[in-house]
């Protein structure tokens, strides 16, 4: 969440929709309760948008459809483009989005999702990349417009302050080249979440190396899939069923509890 005069905004909801379980709006409200309780006015917004529309990133959406003073972004890339203000700028250009003295610079970023977007926030320098650029797994479903989408990132931090790259997820261990099997639980060791500018320009550039080369590619701190075909889906899926049995027959070795 990032907070400006007029309103706030949260990016992305999560991956569970259940309230109970992951009581995401009861959170917001006491963040934003505290803020008031700091900074008094009648009336405060809040905007819920996301960095892209995969069902991991907007599951708990419909926590804040009855919220008062509450805007929640579509997942959709015409919803997008329409309350961001892109017009024919999509996704090449840059607009703004002004939460109340504080301006947050957007970036369209398609390649992982069609409504992909990068958000830098001037104050603390974070550039926020989604799925676009993190220490773990790129999936690019367009190569193309993932190449464009990084150089624009790469073109921007040039010019802007880019204290941290912020992606959604960790997948890799602190070891090069190392990632974690898909739905691991348990990640000991894990790469730090934010990476640099030179990291961005980094993947920019790997991803230009492989950008004729379909399939899987690995690099220190991330790992490239070139618009995966089936097979290297089922590779990936494969690892991650096997990581699950072993760990739950581990458990039950150590607990002596049976398997259900």
């Amino acid at each position: 969440m990032l907070f400006g005069n007029v309103r706030a905004v949260l990016l992305d909801t999560g991956a569970s929709a259940d309230p109970e379980l992951f009581p995401l709006r009861t959170t917001v409200d006491r963040l934003i309760t505290e803020w008031l309780d700091r900074h008094p006015r009648e009336r405060y917004g809040l905007v819920v948008a996301h960095t892209h529309g995969h069902g991991d990133h907007v599951a708990a959406d419909a926590q804040f459809t009855d919220r008062p003073e509450t805007t929640v972004v579509a997942r959709e890339e015409e919803a997008v483009c329409s309350f961001l203000g892109f017009g024919n700028r999509w996704p090449t250009g840059a607009v703004t989005f002004d939460l109340g003295g504080r301006v947050l610079g957007v970036l369209g970023s398609p390649g992982h999702h069609k409504s992909a977007i990068t958000v830098h926030d001037p104050w603390t320098g974070i550039m926020f990349t989604g799925e676009t650029v993190l220490p773990g797994r790129l999936y690019a479903f367009d190569f193309t417009a993932f190449r464009a989408t990084l150089a624009r990132l790469v073109d921007f931090a040039q010019v802007h302050t880019v204290a941290h790259v912020l992606g959604c997820h960790i997948e890799m261990t602190s070891h090069p080249g190392r990632e974690y099997p898909i739905g691991a639980v348990h990640q000991p060791d894990e790469h730090a979440l934010q990476l640099t500018a030179a990291d961005l320009a980094a993947v920019r550039d790997a991803a230009e190396a492989v950008a004729n080369r379909r399939g899987i590619h690995r690099f220190d701190d991330f790992v490239i899939y070139n618009e995966p075909r089936p097979v290297d889906q089922l590779r990936l899926l494969a690892r991650g069923t096997a990581h699950k049995l072993r760990s739950a027959l581990t458990r039950r070795r150590r607990t002596g509890v049976s398997l259900p």
